[in-house]
């Protein structure tokens, strides 16, 4: 529902907001985050569109490069890949094309879906992919009050920025202003205060390394756990921070592991900070495969994300060489 208000309280402030994008009348897309839009803005600011999401994607960065405030959402992350070329070649390079004249305030929503069988085509984090372009910031909250703070300040921003939420947090509750807040790009959260291990989340990473703390503490081990909000740019300064106190990294990312933000984000930590490490960072991710279809094969496929995973693999990094 934060995720809801925040679009209610721009398009109620701003008339030149308005949503687009495939099933945005149906709550078996988007959930409860497009509840009432229709009633109460009309078909003219609330356009269900066919699925085709290359020409939705395409109208929507005419739109913003004409003044315009689109919102164009994806209820599955994976068929963005058909809006490649007006996200990746018109929207993130139209104000450096022109000078700096031309700005395209556009926010890309999409959603990334996990389990219930929905196997290769319908299980992907593709965050990384954004994330390397040059002229894209990349959003991806993890609490309900980063979910409404960061879609307005998203929607807020003059150029193109992708809303990446994942389907398995739309149950997390949390406490939201009804207020119109922001909450700033590329600024992290320090979730837990820690000193054996720095913890870095991505998204639902970040939420199941909150729930990993407490058990953590039951073993003597005390992690802080970073929740960087942003993956474009990363607040490497907070890591970093953390990181000199700890002398430990590990990074969850609900990604694949090869060319995923987990190395990005220790990369950066290691150019900035090697002499701080007292042993190599640690990446915790999905493996390099697609995601299977089957029940079991799923089961084991997302096993590393799960909370015992998380706690063990951790414990296993910092008893190895804690002194």
């Amino acid at each position: 529902m934060a995720l809801n208000e925040a679009i209610h309280q721009m398009m109620a402030e701003d008339p030149s907001v308005f949503l687009i994008g495939q099933g945005v009348k149906s709550p078996w897309y988007v959930g409860n985050t497009a509840t009432g839009l229709l009633d109460r803005f009309g078909e003219a600011r609330v356009i269900d569109t066919p699925v085709s999401e290359n020409a939705v994607t395409g109208a929507a960065v005419g739109a913003a490069i004409a003044g315009m405030k689109p919102i164009v959402e994806h209820p599955r992350m994976d068929f963005m890949m058909y809006a490649l070329d007006p996200i990746l070649n018109e929207a993130a390079n139209w104000l450096y094309m022109s000078g700096g004249a031309v700005n395209v305030p556009l926010v890309i929503w999409g959603i990334i879906n996990r389990g219930g069988e929905q196997a290769a085509q319908h299980s992907q984090a593709l965050h990384a992919l954004f994330a390397h372009i040059p002229g894209l910031k990349v959003v991806m909250p993890s609490t309900a009050y980063d979910a409404k703070g960061l879609m307005i300040a998203a929607i807020k921003d003059k150029n193109p920025v992708l809303y990446i939420d994942d389907r398995w947090l739309y149950r997390v509750k949390g406490n939201v202003p009804k207020k119109i807040y922001s909450v700033p790009i590329g600024k992290g959260a320090v979730r837990k205060k820690g000193k054996d291990i720095t913890v870095v989340g991505i998204s639902y990473g970040a939420h199941q390394a909150t729930l990993a703390y407490d058990e953590l503490l039951k073993k003597g081990i005390s992690a802080e756990i970073i929740d960087p909000r942003t993956v474009k740019p990363l607040d490497i300064p907070l890591i970093l921070e953390s990181v000199k106190k700890t002398k430990r990294l590990a990074v969850i990312d609900t990604g694949w592991k090869t060319g995923g933000i987990a190395g990005e984000i220790i990369a950066s930590i290691t150019e900035k900070g090697f002499q701080y490490l007292k042993q190599a960072p640690l990446r915790i991710t999905l493996p390099d495969i697609p995601a299977p279809m089957a029940r079991t094969l799923e089961e084991e496929y997302y096993r590393p994300l799960s909370v015992q995973s998380i706690v063990a693999t951790i414990e296993t990094m910092v008893r190895k060489n804690k002194k």
